[in-house]
């Protein structure tokens, strides 16, 4: 009895220690396995956030190429506005190019006037020069050429007396001079120029400085066409008072510069005008 009660003991404790093991393993193999879910979940997560980067930059890239579509359709839009604006600067670039092709050749033929034109007042300065100069040596007779018009400048002590528009006896042998280069250029005008000091006037039919420089200019006038035969057609009359002076009127001196008569032998107007619109055609 005792054997079997030992036997039976022993096979209960037998029977206990394996399922114990068994225990244990299945024990290890459990917290293995919840081990292993833990890093899984892990994973998935990391998994999920990494996703989560990856889907805002896909939308990033996405949003990227709309926009680059977008700035390639403007692009082309530009280069068709740009083709159409490089056609229409070519044909302006053209015309431009034209037109100062016709200026060029219209300035070429001013100049060609110009220097024709300079070479004949310069004949005529040259001629008025030995012709004033001979039998008369004075410094208050000035001949120059000034852009395109011949400039004499003669002091008033040849031709007028202080405060009058009369002739005086000198004044005659210098209009004549110049009345003969005058009538040798029938082309040309002829421009007399009174000009006056400060020096207040009043007398007569003078009411200012304005009407003596003005009837100085008309008696000069008068005596070119009715003594020396120029044609009246070719002459101006023209006062300037005392606004165009030398010199400060502070002077006797200066105010002796300042009364003076200007003969300006120039082109004609009409001429002139013309040659301009031929030139430029």
């Amino acid at each position: 009895m005792k054997k079997i009660i030992i036997v039976f003991v022993t096979a209960i404790l037998v029977s206990s220690c394996v399922t114990k093991k068994e225990f244990v393993e299945l024990q290890a193999k459990h917290d293995k396995a919840q081990t292993e879910l833990v890093d899984v979940k892990a994973n998935l997560q990391k998994c999920l956030i990494e996703k989560e980067k990856e889907d805002s930059k896909m939308f990033a890239l996405t949003e990227q190429v709309k926009y680059l579509q977008e700035d390639k359709k403007t692009a082309l839009k530009q280069v068709e506005n740009l083709t159409v604006l490089t056609q229409s600067s070519s044909d302006n670039i053209k015309n431009v190019i034209s037109q100062l092709s016709e200026k060029d050749k219209y300035i070429n033929g001013i100049r060609k006037a110009m220097t024709a034109k300079d070479s004949l007042n310069l004949a005529i300065k040259y001629h008025l020069t030995k012709n004033l100069t001979d039998g008369i040596q004075d410094k208050d007779i000035e001949v120059n050429v000034e852009k395109t018009v011949v400039m004499i400048s003669i002091s008033d002590k040849f031709l007028f007396k202080s405060g009058s528009y009369n002739i005086s006896e000198t004044a005659y042998t210098v209009l004549e001079k110049i009345a003969k280069v005058i009538n040798d250029q029938p082309k040309m005008e002829v421009m007399i120029e009174g000009h006056t000091d400060s020096t207040p006037m009043k007398k007569d039919l003078i009411q200012d400085n304005w009407d003596l420089s003005v009837l100085r200019a008309t008696s000069i006038t008068r005596i070119l066409q009715t003594k020396y035969s120029v044609k009246p057609e070719r002459l101006i009359a023209a006062g300037r008072s005392e606004y165009i002076p030398l010199a400060p009127n502070d002077t006797a001196e200066n105010k002796a510069k300042n009364r003076r008569t200007k003969i300006i032998i120039m082109p004609k107007l009409d001429q002139f005008f013309s040659l301009l619109e031929q030139d430029g055609k």
